[in-house]
């Protein structure tokens, strides 16, 4: 069996409907979305499976449901998950993983989220930010471009997907500039994403200092297996490390690429993404070449992915 990594979406992968076919069919699951309701203070499954789009898309609600349809997977999953070697999420997605490895009770993933949720939120409301995605635009080009940009105001460099494909972030003034003239510093496309605000900039300090007093206040302990970070790009397994990074990554350009790249060197052959849609799985297809790719989106998915361990 091929050395598996488990990787998890983080915003811009939500649909309304997500995790509705496993609350159906498990009891288990449904348990998790009550808890995870009492916690958040709301009803998690209506927004989750009823939305509307707009209200799913808020970053207070897109975050924890994304997260409990990732976590309903893994309850149902068990200990059948196959040569797992790493874990790693995309953004918010890092809290699944870190939930996945064991460095984190499912519960207090889901308070820690309701806390970045709710802090990057009102840091949404603070101040107008946006993001973007550029196709074909790196190194040189695109430095002189966010320099060109910044002229209208805060914008960085937010994640780096995949070969040729960067997200930036910041004042919606700045991102829009990059946009409108990105065509001039080679890039193909310039597309805006559907988030609620410039997440993984300055934009987001007011959350980080906030947030950070509620990640040191929740236990961490050493994992079953290593944590592919967004802030480094590499394995970890320290729960102190962890904390630290977990804190950093609120402002910090998440090293997608660089995390895949790191996988694949550690002997990683099989990429299965675990949770809503299949963002990741492009992302993999895009970066690395000879590796397998599945998605765990729904109980269909789930089954056919577990007749393959089981085999």
């Amino acid at each position: 069996m091929s050395k598996t990594a488990f990787l998890f979406p983080g915003q811009a992968s939500q649909y309304v409907g997500m995790g509705k076919d496993f609350f159906e069919n498990s009891e288990r699951v449904r348990e998790l979305y009550n808890k995870a309701s009492d916690i958040l203070g709301y009803d998690l499954m209506d927004v989750s499976f009823n939305g509307p789009l707009e209200k799913l898309t808020e970053t207070q609600y897109t975050q924890p449901a994304i997260l409990v349809h990732s976590l309903a997977i893994l309850l149902e999953m068990g200990e059948q998950v196959g040569d797992l070697a790493s874990v790693a999420g995309h953004s918010l997605g890092e809290y699944s993983a870190l939930a996945c490895a064991g460095v984190l009770k499912f519960e207090d993933a889901i308070l820690a989220v309701r806390e970045r949720s709710r802090l990057m939120q009102s840091a949404c409301d603070a101040a107008e930010g946006t993001m973007a995605a550029l196709i074909g635009c790196e190194g040189d080009n695109l430095k002189a471009l966010l320099a060109e940009a910044s002229k209208a105001g805060i914008i960085q460099p937010a994640n780096y997907n995949s070969s040729g494909q960067v997200a930036i972030s910041g004042d919606r003034k700045a991102v829009e500039k990059a946009i409108s003239i990105a065509r001039e510093f080679g890039a193909r496309k310039a597309i805006p994403l559907q988030v609620g605000g410039a997440f993984h900039s300055p934009l987001m300090l007011p959350a980080q200092s906030e947030l950070e007093k509620t990640i040191m206040n929740i236990t961490f302990v050493p994992g079953r297996l290593e944590v592919v970070t967004n802030v480094e790009g590499r394995g970890e397994k320290s729960p102190d490390i962890l904390k630290r990074l977990l804190v950093r990554q609120l402002t910090s350009p998440v090293l997608w690429m660089q995390s895949l790249e790191y996988m694949q060197s550690m002997g990683v052959e099989r990429f299965v993404e675990i949770g809503p849609g299949k963002v990741l799985s492009g992302l993999v297809k895009r970066t690395l070449k000879d590796v397998q790719i599945e998605n765990i989106d729904t109980v269909t998915d789930l089954k056919n992915y577990m007749e393959v361990i089981e085999a």
